[in-house]
């Protein structure tokens, strides 16, 4: 069993992003890829025990103050293995204060079957601030014709402005895993599943550009998407057949909303693409 922590801020100096406080330990390392200077200061997330077994701990806190443009990309996808009983708990804080731009961007989890995961996510966005995050969950390796049909996935979203609660959402899924996940009325076949929040002022007026994205990407049946809106927070959700195919529609759609919305380039980070 393992008990990782990496904690993040950063501050703003004379008008630009820097790194300010670092609190990390094993099996999780942020390290520091260079970037172009038009991308926001950015970090990779790190897990360097190769992925997450049953009792394994993770707290993670990313915070940018004010003015600050910053973001968080994972290195690679986290795996989460069989358990013998014990949960994975994986414990998120994200945090822009006023004004600022923040990116969390973690690559897909893959459940293995029998794993046990509860993960949380809880976010604090401060007036004018801008943030984009989001999770996917692959159950199963699809790439090798595995498939996830028990366990437990947990996963839990809450979102505040100015410390009031705006929007709070959690998938539970628990033992007979195959039959919500054939069921028409839950995922209708899907093994993959993502979600992307916008939490910002603007987030009402940016629903018409995550829809046109949407309608030009074509998705077919196997792959699905649709967007909303609640107050100041805009939700885009995808279910896929593939986990291949789902990421790859999700970060064509990350890459193209961040530069409608921001002005940062359409691309995705390197380490997305190895």
């Amino acid at each position: 069993m393992v008990a990782g922590r990496a904690h993040i801020e950063f501050g703003c100096r004379d008008g630009a992003t820097h790194l300010a406080v670092l609190d990390q330990s094993d099996p999780l390392r942020i390290l520091f890829p260079h970037v172009s200077g038009d991308e926001p200061a950015t970090g990779a997330l790190v897990t360097t025990s190769g992925g997450l077994v049953g009792g394994d701990e993770l707290s993670i806190g990313l915070r940018g103050a004010a003015g600050t443009a910053s973001r968080i990309v994972g290195q690679a996808a986290e795996k989460v293995y069989r358990s013998a009983g014990a949960d994975v708990t994986i414990e998120v804080q994200l945090d822009a204060s006023e004004g600022a731009w923040l990116e969390w961007l973690p690559q897909e989890t893959i459940l293995f079957e029998g794993a046990r995961m509860r993960r949380r996510t809880r976010v604090e966005v401060g007036t004018g601030a801008r943030l984009l995050a989001g999770e996917s969950v692959v159950f199963g390796r699809t790439a090798m014709g595995e498939a996830m049909t028990r366990g437990l996935v947990r996963d839990a979203w809450e979102i505040r402005r100015e410390g009031r609660l705006v929007w709070a959402d959690a998938l539970h899924l628990e033992d007979d895993i195959a039959a919500d996940l054939g069921a028409s009325a839950g995922f209708a076949g899907a093994r993959a599943f993502a979600s992307l929040v916008y939490v910002a002022d603007d987030a009402g007026t940016q629903l018409a550009v995550a829809r046109d994205l949407l309608d030009a990407a074509a998705l077919d049946d196997d792959l699905r998407a649709a967007a909303t809106c609640v107050g100041d927070v805009l939700v885009v959700r995808w279910l896929g057949r593939d986990g291949r195919g789902l990421r790859d529609a999700y970060g064509a759609f990350w890459s193209a909303f961040r530069h409608r919305i921001a002005g940062y380039p359409a691309a995705m980070p390197r380490l997305w693409h190895m």
